[in-house]
Formats: C-alpha cells, sequence, structure tokens
C-alpha cells in the first residue's frame, strides 16, 4: 500500500519532484562491463561511445535525483546511493565528481566492510579525496560481478556552478555600471566646460574657444636673410686699344 510503480523519464523528475523523496536508491543503466566473467558477449556488443553515452545520462540522472531529494526531511532523509554494474571510471569515479561540482553533496560511509576504495587518481585525471569513501567490487576478488556503489548526502539546495555565473555576472555588471558612471561624469564635465559662462549683470561672456574664432590667426613672418649684392667685374683684356692711324695727304 505505500508503494507507487511509474514509468517516467528519471532526467525530468528534479524539476517535477522537487525535494519530494527521503531517500533513493539510482542503480542507473550503464554498459555492463561488469558482467564480462558471465556474458562475454559484453566484450564484443560494447564501445568506447556507448560508454561515454551511458556517461552522459548517468550524470543527467543523477543531478535529477539529487534535486528530488529532500534534505530536511525528519525521517533521517536526505541520503541516495548510486550504483552501476560497470567497472569503467568514466561511469563511476567521474560521474559521482561531476556532482561534487554542481551540487551541494558530500560522500559519506557505504557501511560495507568489503570491497576495494574508489580511485581518487588514474593517469592523469584527479578527482575527489572523498570518492574513497566509495566501494569497488570485483568479480576475480570479491567472486562476484563488478559493482561500483557511493553512497551520497545531501546538504542544500545550492547549485554551486549556478551561483558562481551569477555572482560573477552580478559582479561585471558592477563593473560596466561604474564604468559607465565614469564616463557620464567626464562627458558631463567637457559639456560644462564647452557652455557660454555668464558674466556679471547677466550679460554672457563668450568662449574662448568663440574669440579664438573670431580673431584671425596671424600668420607668423619669415624673416629671410638679407641679400648682399656684389659688384660685378668687368673681364678684363690683355689687347691694347690703338687709335685708327689717320692718311696724310700727298697733294698729288
Amino acid at each position: 500500500r505505500n508503494v507507487v510503480t511509474c514509468c517516467y523519464d528519471g532526467r525530468k523528475l528534479g524539476s517535477q519532484m522537487r525535494n519530494s523523496f527521503d531517500r533513493i536508491l539510482l542503480d542507473a543503466p550503464c554498459s555492463g562491463l561488469g558482467v564480462i566473467s558471465r556474458d562475454p558477449s559484453v566484450k564484443i556488443q560494447r564501445t568506447i561511445p556507448d560508454v561515454k553515452r551511458c556517461a552522459h545520462l548517468q550524470k543527467e540522472l543523477l543531478v535529477a535525483a539529487i534535486d528530488s531529494l529532500n534534505h530536511k526531511s525528519k525521517k533521517g532523509g536526505g541520503f541516495m546511493v548510486y550504483s552501476t554494474c560497470s567497472v569503467a571510471i568514466a561511469e563511476n569515479e567521474e560521474v559521482v565528481n561531476y556532482l561534487l561540482s554542481k551540487r551541494d553533496v558530500k560522500i559519506v560511509e557505504t557501511g560495507l566492510d568489503f570491497g576495494k576504495p574508489g580511485f581518487t587518481r588514474f593517469e592523469h585525471k584527479r578527482f575527489h579525496p572523498s570518492l574513497a569513501l566509495t566501494r569497488r567490487f570485483y568479480p576475480h576478488v570479491n567472486n562476484m560481478d563488478g559493482f561500483y556503489v557511493a553512497k551520497i548526502q545531501k546538504l542544500s539546495d545550492k547549485h554551486k556552478g549556478e551561483e558562481e555565473k551569477k555572482t560573477a555576472a552580478a559582479e561585471g555588471e558592477k563593473i560596466e555600471d561604474s564604468a559607465q558612471t565614469d564616463a557620464d561624469k567626464g562627458s558631463n564635465k567637457y559639456d560644462n566646460k564647452s557652455k557660454k559662462k555668464k558674466g556679471k549683470g547677466g550679460k554672457k561672456r563668450r568662449d574662448d574657444s568663440e574669440d579664438k574664432a573670431a580673431v584671425p590667426e596671424k600668420r607668423p613672418k619669415i624673416s629671410a636673410p638679407p641679400t648682399i649684392q656684389v659688384p660685378s667685374k668687368k673681364k678684363s683684356t690683355n689687347a691694347k686699344m690703338t687709335k685708327p692711324r689717320r692718311m696724310r695727304n700727298t697733294g698729288m
């Protein structure tokens, strides 16, 4: 009598049924890489794009589940268990680490005394240190299917990523407003200087710019150096000037 079964898109429960559940068990759809020991066909059927597609879906389901979880419940609520039958890091630690960066949650002890702790680092990837509280199970170690379990507690309804964006946007608007006010003050000062000033008796005085425009500009005189007249010298010739001789009359 206290169970209701429904078929609904789990990605939409966060907006449709916000803060409605005390506790949630999310056994997310996965690639099934943990059941290869009893179903070897998984090695042929699954590809890398399949794993990435499952990881994206798991992130959406996990965020929606946290949003629909009631952390203020008086029945000791606010807890969720996330599990997959996969041993891939992309479907386990990366998904939970993504949730830690988006919602105000924390990882708590699972209460299981067996299994391996979750990874906090893998190759070049680094995860939150609290992911060591999660548990991994391997077929060759625990004699069971490969499995991953994480217990998560919701602390508040805060959205970490969205709040940081809002604060950054608000700071950006403040900086823009202050810059705009400074620009307006500068333009007002310039306008006040350009207005006509009133003198005594209410008479208007011309601006310095108008006085300058009324008086024609004087071109500076360019002083040229004085010209020195040099007396021209006559060409000297060595030939002597001789007078023509007069012819004598002989009386013939």
